[in-house]
């Protein structure tokens, strides 16, 4: 076999090499700018139904000194409807989270620790 060949076959070889290291890298950015976008935005949802929740607590401890207990069931039905609601907001938060770290490692396969997070 000619050496021009040889060399050529390894020029092939290394230049698919190269073009699948790059679509490799390129599925791994999407993937982590997708769990990063997605747990940005739940993470989001929970802080705002978090901060909603709060208000209506206090609201209703206002209006739980008021009458009797007609308002404080309510206050207590808002805001746990809306702790729920952050509770499943966060968690999903978190799912997405996992994309991130996924795309973010070294070792693929997932057969050895590859950060301090793992061990």
């Amino acid at each position: 076999m000619p050496l021009d060949k040889i060399v050529g076959d390894v020029v092939d070889n290394l230049s698919a090499t190269a073009r699948a290291e790059l679509a490799l890298l390129e599925a791994r950015g999407e993937l982590a700018l997708h769990g990063a976008s997605r747990a940005a935005i739940w993470g989001g949802v929970a802080a705002t139904a978090l901060g909603i929740a709060l208000l209506a607590l206090a609201f209703g401890a206002i209006l739980a000194l008021a009458p009797l207990i007609g308002p404080v069931l309510a206050t207590v039905v808002v805001v746990s409807a809306l702790l729920v609601f952050a509770g499943i907001a966060a968690w999903r938060a978190q799912v997405h989270y996992g994309d991130i770290r996924t795309a973010l490692r070294r070792d693929l396969t997932g057969e050895g620790f590859d950060d301090a997070a793992d061990t």
